[in-house]
Protein backbone atom coordinates (compact mmCIF):
# COMPACT_ATOMS: atom_id res chain seq x y z
CA UNK A 1 0.00 0.00 0.00
CA UNK A 2 1.67 3.21 -1.15
CA UNK A 3 1.82 6.37 0.93
CA UNK A 4 -0.75 8.21 -1.19
CA UNK A 5 -3.32 5.50 -0.60
CA UNK A 6 -2.59 5.46 3.14
CA UNK A 7 -3.00 9.21 3.27
CA UNK A 8 -6.31 8.98 1.42
CA UNK A 9 -7.67 6.35 3.81
CA UNK A 10 -6.68 8.43 6.83
CA UNK A 11 -8.25 11.52 5.30
CA UNK A 12 -11.51 9.74 4.51
CA UNK A 13 -11.63 8.25 8.01
CA UNK A 14 -11.16 11.68 9.58
CA UNK A 15 -13.86 13.25 7.41
CA UNK A 16 -16.34 10.42 8.02
CA UNK A 17 -15.72 10.61 11.77
CA UNK A 18 -16.34 14.35 11.61
CA UNK A 19 -19.71 13.77 9.96
CA UNK A 20 -20.70 11.05 12.42
CA UNK A 21 -19.88 13.31 15.35
CA UNK A 22 -22.31 15.84 13.90
CA UNK A 23 -25.06 13.19 13.69
CA UNK A 24 -26.12 13.44 17.31
CA UNK A 25 -29.71 12.93 18.36
CA UNK A 26 -32.10 15.68 17.36
CA UNK A 27 -33.17 17.76 20.34
CA UNK A 28 -35.50 20.14 18.54
CA UNK A 29 -37.00 19.33 15.17
CA UNK A 30 -38.46 16.40 13.27
CA UNK A 31 -36.91 13.06 12.36
CA UNK A 32 -39.27 11.25 9.99
CA UNK A 33 -40.37 7.82 11.23
CA UNK A 34 -42.07 6.60 8.07
CA UNK A 35 -43.49 3.10 8.31
CA UNK A 36 -43.24 3.02 12.08
CA UNK A 37 -46.20 3.20 14.44
CA UNK A 38 -47.32 5.56 17.13
CA UNK A 39 -48.78 3.92 20.27
CA UNK A 40 -52.57 3.94 20.09
CA UNK A 41 -53.06 2.74 23.66
CA UNK A 42 -52.06 6.12 25.13
CA UNK A 43 -54.83 8.07 26.87
CA UNK A 44 -55.47 11.81 26.70
CA UNK A 45 -58.19 14.23 27.73
CA UNK A 46 -60.25 15.69 24.91
CA UNK A 47 -61.58 19.25 24.85
CA UNK A 48 -64.67 18.11 26.79
CA UNK A 49 -62.65 16.55 29.59
CA UNK A 50 -63.32 12.96 28.50
CA UNK A 51 -60.56 10.38 28.71
CA UNK A 52 -59.93 8.98 25.24
CA UNK A 53 -57.32 6.70 23.75
CA UNK A 54 -55.79 7.39 20.37
CA UNK A 55 -57.23 4.08 19.21
CA UNK A 56 -60.72 5.49 19.77
CA UNK A 57 -59.94 8.52 17.63
CA UNK A 58 -57.96 6.95 14.79
CA UNK A 59 -60.86 5.49 12.81
CA UNK A 60 -59.60 6.73 9.44
CA UNK A 61 -56.56 8.61 8.09
CA UNK A 62 -55.64 11.13 10.76
CA UNK A 63 -53.64 14.34 10.55
CA UNK A 64 -51.63 14.78 13.75
CA UNK A 65 -50.24 18.13 14.85
CA UNK A 66 -48.14 18.79 17.95
CA UNK A 67 -48.81 22.29 19.25
CA UNK A 68 -49.57 24.05 22.51
CA UNK A 69 -52.63 26.19 22.88
CA UNK A 70 -51.00 29.22 24.49
CA UNK A 71 -48.20 29.30 21.94
CA UNK A 72 -47.17 32.85 20.95
CA UNK A 73 -45.36 31.61 17.84
CA UNK A 74 -46.08 29.27 14.95
CA UNK A 75 -48.84 27.11 16.47
CA UNK A 76 -51.77 29.42 15.77
CA UNK A 77 -50.74 30.14 12.14
CA UNK A 78 -50.15 26.41 11.67
CA UNK A 79 -53.66 25.51 12.86
CA UNK A 80 -55.20 28.36 10.88
CA UNK A 81 -53.47 27.01 7.77
CA UNK A 82 -54.83 23.55 8.53
CA UNK A 83 -58.34 24.97 8.80
CA UNK A 84 -57.86 26.77 5.50
CA UNK A 85 -56.75 23.54 3.82
CA UNK A 86 -59.85 21.78 5.19
CA UNK A 87 -61.97 24.42 3.46
CA UNK A 88 -60.09 24.20 0.14
CA UNK A 89 -59.82 20.41 -0.09
CA UNK A 90 -62.54 18.38 -1.80
CA UNK A 91 -62.01 15.69 0.84
CA UNK A 92 -64.35 16.07 3.79
CA UNK A 93 -63.26 16.32 7.41
CA UNK A 94 -65.03 13.60 9.37
CA UNK A 95 -65.85 11.54 6.28
CA UNK A 96 -62.44 11.07 4.69
CA UNK A 97 -60.07 11.93 7.53
CA UNK A 98 -59.82 13.33 11.05
CA UNK A 99 -57.47 15.74 12.80
CA UNK A 100 -55.84 15.28 16.20
CA UNK A 101 -54.00 18.21 17.77
CA UNK A 102 -51.92 17.26 20.81
CA UNK A 103 -50.67 19.84 23.28
CA UNK A 104 -46.97 19.67 24.19
CA UNK A 105 -47.70 21.40 27.50
CA UNK A 106 -48.72 19.01 30.27
CA UNK A 107 -50.08 21.95 32.27
CA UNK A 108 -52.70 22.89 29.70
CA UNK A 109 -56.23 21.74 30.51
CA UNK A 110 -59.30 20.59 28.57
CA UNK A 111 -60.76 24.04 29.27
CA UNK A 112 -57.90 25.68 27.38
CA UNK A 113 -58.19 23.10 24.61
CA UNK A 114 -61.90 23.80 24.23
CA UNK A 115 -61.35 27.55 24.06
CA UNK A 116 -58.74 27.14 21.33
CA UNK A 117 -60.90 24.70 19.41
CA UNK A 118 -63.81 27.13 19.42
CA UNK A 119 -61.49 29.78 18.01
CA UNK A 120 -60.05 27.63 15.23
CA UNK A 121 -63.18 25.84 14.02
CA UNK A 122 -64.65 29.24 13.19
CA UNK A 123 -62.52 29.20 10.04
CA UNK A 124 -64.26 26.02 8.87
CA UNK A 125 -67.12 26.30 6.43
CA UNK A 126 -69.31 24.01 4.41
CA UNK A 127 -70.03 20.44 5.53
CA UNK A 128 -66.89 20.04 7.68
CA UNK A 129 -67.56 17.97 10.81
CA UNK A 130 -66.05 19.92 13.69
CA UNK A 131 -66.34 16.89 15.98
CA UNK A 132 -63.68 15.22 13.82
CA UNK A 133 -61.04 17.74 14.94
CA UNK A 134 -59.86 16.72 18.39
CA UNK A 135 -57.89 18.98 20.73
CA UNK A 136 -56.09 16.87 23.33
CA UNK A 137 -54.15 17.42 26.54
CA UNK A 138 -52.23 14.92 28.64
CA UNK A 139 -49.41 14.30 31.07
CA UNK A 140 -45.79 14.73 30.05
CA UNK A 141 -44.99 11.00 29.86
CA UNK A 142 -47.86 10.25 27.48
CA UNK A 143 -47.15 13.32 25.36
CA UNK A 144 -43.49 12.35 25.00
CA UNK A 145 -44.36 8.74 24.28
CA UNK A 146 -46.39 9.76 21.24
CA UNK A 147 -44.22 12.67 20.07
CA UNK A 148 -41.01 10.62 20.28
CA UNK A 149 -42.63 7.81 18.30
CA UNK A 150 -43.57 10.36 15.64
CA UNK A 151 -40.04 11.79 15.59
CA UNK A 152 -41.24 15.17 16.84
CA UNK A 153 -38.75 16.64 19.32
CA UNK A 154 -39.33 19.77 21.35
CA UNK A 155 -37.87 21.47 24.40
CA UNK A 156 -39.37 23.63 27.12
CA UNK A 157 -37.93 27.13 27.44
CA UNK A 158 -39.45 28.92 30.42
CA UNK A 159 -43.20 29.02 29.86
CA UNK A 160 -42.82 28.34 26.15
CA UNK A 161 -41.50 25.55 23.94
CA UNK A 162 -38.88 25.41 21.22
CA UNK A 163 -40.29 23.33 18.40
CA UNK A 164 -40.91 23.07 14.68
CA UNK A 165 -44.15 22.30 12.86
CA UNK A 166 -45.54 19.62 10.57
CA UNK A 167 -48.66 17.77 9.57
CA UNK A 168 -48.13 14.07 10.30
CA UNK A 169 -50.41 11.63 8.48
CA UNK A 170 -51.18 8.44 10.39
CA UNK A 171 -53.29 5.47 9.31
CA UNK A 172 -56.11 4.00 11.40
CA UNK A 173 -53.64 1.31 12.50
CA UNK A 174 -51.21 3.93 13.80
CA UNK A 175 -48.75 3.66 10.89
CA UNK A 176 -46.90 6.87 10.06
CA UNK A 177 -47.29 7.36 6.31
CA UNK A 178 -46.45 10.94 5.41
CA UNK A 179 -45.09 14.25 6.68
CA UNK A 180 -45.99 17.61 5.21
CA UNK A 181 -43.83 20.57 6.21
CA UNK A 182 -45.55 23.92 5.67
CA UNK A 183 -43.26 26.63 4.36
CA UNK A 184 -43.55 29.98 6.07
CA UNK A 185 -43.17 33.58 5.01
CA UNK A 186 -43.99 36.72 6.94
CA UNK A 187 -46.08 37.98 4.03
CA UNK A 188 -48.24 34.97 3.26
CA UNK A 189 -47.86 32.79 6.36
CA UNK A 190 -47.80 29.00 6.03
CA UNK A 191 -48.55 27.36 2.75
CA UNK A 192 -49.43 23.81 1.65
CA UNK A 193 -51.13 22.98 -1.62
CA UNK A 194 -54.56 21.36 -1.20
CA UNK A 195 -53.47 18.78 -3.81
CA UNK A 196 -50.51 17.71 -1.65
CA UNK A 197 -52.81 17.45 1.36
CA UNK A 198 -55.32 15.36 -0.59
CA UNK A 199 -52.65 13.00 -1.89
CA UNK A 200 -51.25 12.57 1.62
CA UNK A 201 -54.70 11.59 2.94
CA UNK A 202 -55.35 9.16 0.07
CA UNK A 203 -51.91 7.56 0.39
CA UNK A 204 -52.41 7.19 4.14
CA UNK A 205 -55.79 5.52 3.59
CA UNK A 206 -53.93 2.88 1.56
CA UNK A 207 -51.15 2.56 4.12
CA UNK A 208 -48.51 3.85 1.72
CA UNK A 209 -45.40 5.53 3.08
CA UNK A 210 -44.09 8.41 1.00
CA UNK A 211 -40.79 10.13 1.83
CA UNK A 212 -40.64 13.86 1.38
CA UNK A 213 -38.05 16.28 0.06
CA UNK A 214 -37.68 17.22 3.72
CA UNK A 215 -35.33 14.25 4.10
CA UNK A 216 -32.84 16.02 1.86
CA UNK A 217 -33.54 19.37 3.45
CA UNK A 218 -33.12 17.83 6.89
CA UNK A 219 -29.59 16.77 5.96
CA UNK A 220 -28.65 20.13 4.48
CA UNK A 221 -30.41 22.29 7.05
CA UNK A 222 -30.64 22.39 10.83
CA UNK A 223 -33.41 23.90 12.92
CA UNK A 224 -32.69 27.21 14.62
CA UNK A 225 -35.04 27.41 17.63
CA UNK A 226 -34.23 31.06 18.32
CA UNK A 227 -35.48 32.26 14.96
CA UNK A 228 -37.80 29.25 14.50
CA UNK A 229 -36.36 28.75 11.02
CA UNK A 230 -34.11 26.27 9.21
CA UNK A 231 -30.56 27.37 8.43
CA UNK A 232 -27.86 25.78 6.31
CA UNK A 233 -25.91 23.04 8.10
CA UNK A 234 -22.46 24.00 6.82
CA UNK A 235 -20.79 21.18 8.76
CA UNK A 236 -22.61 18.46 6.84
CA UNK A 237 -22.43 20.21 3.49
CA UNK A 238 -18.69 20.81 3.90
CA UNK A 239 -18.19 17.17 4.88
CA UNK A 240 -20.00 15.88 1.80
CA UNK A 241 -17.98 18.18 -0.47
CA UNK A 242 -14.75 16.92 1.09
CA UNK A 243 -15.80 13.28 0.58
CA UNK A 244 -16.63 13.95 -3.07
CA UNK A 245 -13.30 15.67 -3.64
CA UNK A 246 -11.49 12.82 -1.90
CA UNK A 247 -13.26 10.30 -4.12
CA UNK A 248 -12.25 12.23 -7.22
CA UNK A 249 -8.68 12.39 -5.92
CA UNK A 250 -8.67 8.62 -5.41
CA UNK A 251 -9.81 7.99 -8.95
CA UNK A 252 -7.59 10.40 -10.85
CA UNK A 253 -4.42 10.17 -8.75
CA UNK A 254 -4.33 6.54 -7.65
CA UNK A 255 -6.72 4.30 -9.57
CA UNK A 256 -6.57 5.84 -13.04
CA UNK A 257 -2.74 5.76 -13.35
CA UNK A 258 -2.74 2.06 -12.39
CA UNK A 259 -5.32 1.36 -15.08
CA UNK A 260 -3.23 3.22 -17.66
CA UNK A 261 -0.10 1.28 -16.62
CA UNK A 262 -1.90 -2.02 -17.18
CA UNK A 263 -2.97 -0.90 -20.64
CA UNK A 264 0.61 -0.03 -21.65
CA UNK A 265 1.97 -3.47 -20.80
Amino acid sequence: MNNSFKFLLAFLFFTFSFLIADEKKIEIGIDEQLGKAIPLDVNFKDENGNTVSLKQLFNKPTVVTFVYYNCPGICSPLLMELGDIVNKSDLKLGKDYEIVSISMDQFETPKTAKERKQAFIQVLNGPADETAWHFLTGDSADIRKVSDAAGFYFKRSGKDFLHSGAFIFVSSEGKICRYLFPSFSERSGFGILPFDFKMAVLETSEGKTVPTIAKVLQFCFRYNPDGQTYVLNFTRIFGVIILLLAGAFAFFVILKPKKENRNTR
